[in-house]
């Protein structure tokens, strides 16, 4: 016979591990720095709590290299090297982006206004 036990969110609370709470998973976007290193190079840290990964800093990363490439007159932004870091629940990343008026080169490439409307619909913000 198999015996099933219900153990309340309370009981789990009680015994030492706080039960995540909807707000534990939202995103909070610390802001955005831009550093121009060439004409059609640049730099961003973004820095931001509560990511799931790596991959949400750099998408954070990736939302602001489009609107910037947007707002710059380019078309397409392609990344050129990233460094994630995770200190104290501080999720940070150094990404740096090359920007073009035409399609560039490469493997992948970024249509900067389609990725910037995608950032803005999932609610990311770019600057």
């Amino acid at each position: 016979m198999t015996r099933f036990a219900f153990i309340s969110p309370i009981a789990l609370a009680a015994c030492g591990q706080p039960v995540p709470l909807a707000e534990d998973f939202i995103p909070e976007y610390l802001g955005v720095s831009t550093t121009v290193l060439d004409e059609e190079l640049v730099q961003f840290n973004v820095a931001m709590t509560k990511a799931q990964s790596g991959a949400d800093v750099l998408r954070y990363a990736e939302c602001a290299a489009a609107q910037y490439t947007v707002d710059s007159g380019f078309s397409f932004v392609r990344h050129v090297r990233s460094n994630v870091v995770q200190e104290d629940g501080v999720w940070s990343a150094d990404a740096v982006y090359t920007l073009s008026k035409n399609l560039p080169d490469g493997l992948v490439k970024i249509d900067a206004a389609v990725v910037a409307d995608d950032c803005a619909s999932s609610g990311i913000p770019t600057v």
